[in-house]
């Protein structure tokens, strides 16, 4: 995903076709809909192109939502995608654990569109806020490198060559 994409991919993960098709319809006016409906069909997805969102129900058969995030966040490739929460479940636990295993925020069910659209507009101008900051992070320790080795360089041509001894 570039930073300055037009239409972010948001990857929404539900075991719960109503439940996807309701989220498909509240944020595919702004963003690239992907759908999973269980953990490892959401880590394929994620894997194999990362999404630049990903709003995932906590509990789901085969694999929860706090697994997933889990392996998300342990992999190179994905651990900055943020994950929001979209769940139920509303008791004080649950969202430390959510959020000890890497999410970035929570979206209580029943959900409301404008909230979900806000949360997720929110999230993705931080995530790109942060790849931007990152991006430029590298380009500036690639150029101090290099800088370094020219410094070094001139340093070995004006002082190792003898260039300024007295005849």
């Amino acid at each position: 995903m570039s930073i300055s994409s037009e239409h972010p991919t948001v990857l929404v993960v539900d075991d719960e076709p109503f439940n996807l098709s309701l989220l498909d319809g509240v944020l595919n006016k702004y963003y690239n809909i992907q759908k999973a409906s269980n953990g490892p069909e959401a880590l394929e997805l994620a894997f194999a192109a990362p999404p630049d969102l990903i709003l995932i129900d906590v509990m789901m058969p085969i694999m929860d939502g706090f697994e997933v995030c889990r392996r998300l966040k342990s992999d190179a490739a994905t651990m900055h995608v943020p994950v929001i929460f979209i769940t139920a479940k509303n008791e004080i636990k649950d969202e430390e654990l959510g959020f000890s295993v890497g999410a970035s925020d929570f979206i209580h069910k029943p959900i409301s569109a404008p909230i979900v659209v806000a949360r997720v507009r929110t999230h993705l101008k931080i995530k790109f806020t942060q790849d931007y900051l990152r991006h430029q992070n590298t380009k500036l320790l690639e150029n101090s490198g290099e800088k370094s080795a020219e410094l070094q360089q001139l340093k070995d041509f004006m002082w190792g060559g003898n260039q300024f001894a007295t005849r």
